[in-house]
């Protein structure tokens, strides 16, 4: 009982739209009918500047690693505290508050992996950092640090994480194929940091 609980509870944590709200708190569009239609923190970035994709990235993160602490006060761990994990970034994908139109997933995927493990979650959050201020493309730092992500489960001695870290990295890979197609053709729009 106490992993179905859990897992309600981080699906229902991770629909809520931490871009949605936020735009709706400073006044702006809602970001699904602006910019790239994106329900998430660079889109928010783009379409409403870097003070409401602050607190849009920093609400996205918290929700999933909120979803795992609970998933653990409730007594899981492994494989179930990873599936956990993996359903806040669906719930974010997902989300049932704002018509199952979400985000890609990936801030939230962060703080899901900062629950699982504070120095899993810091590297995946560097690795992030470092590939969109040398390349300043979003999407392209955000399947690289997902990926490494599933990587470091291993790393740092995790395995019983490493497939719902790998099915969260293809279901945010499969969120990014439109990224993955304008990346190839090299029109993928950069970022300002």
């Amino acid at each position: 009982m106490s992993s179905l609980i859990a897992l309600v509870i981080s699906y229902l944590l991770g629909s809520l739209s931490s871009a949605v709200i936020t735009s709706r708190i400073f006044k702006f569009p809602d970001p699904r009918s602006e910019g790239s239609g994106n329900a998430g923190a660079t889109n928010v970035l783009r379409t409403a500047g870097k003070k409401p994709a602050l607190y849009a990235v920093i609400g996205d993160i918290l929700k999933g690693f909120i979803a795992v602490i609970i998933g653990r006060l409730l007594g899981l761990e492994g494989a179930m505290l990873g599936l956990v994990a993996f359903i806040a970034v669906i719930g974010h994908i997902f989300p049932i508050f704002f018509g199952f139109k979400g985000g890609k997933g990936v801030a939230t995927a962060i703080g899901s992996l900062l629950g699982l493990s504070i120095i899993m979650g810091i590297s995946t959050a560097l690795i992030w950092i470092v590939v969109a201020y040398v390349t300043r493309y979003a999407s392209l730092a955000s399947l690289i640090a997902i990926a490494a992500g599933a990587l470091l489960t291993l790393i740092f001695h995790h395995p019983a994480y490493f497939f719902p870290v790998l099915l969260t990295a293809a279901v945010i890979t499969w969120k990014h194929k439109d990224n993955i197609d304008r990346l190839k053709k090299g029109n993928e729009s950069k970022i300002k940091i």
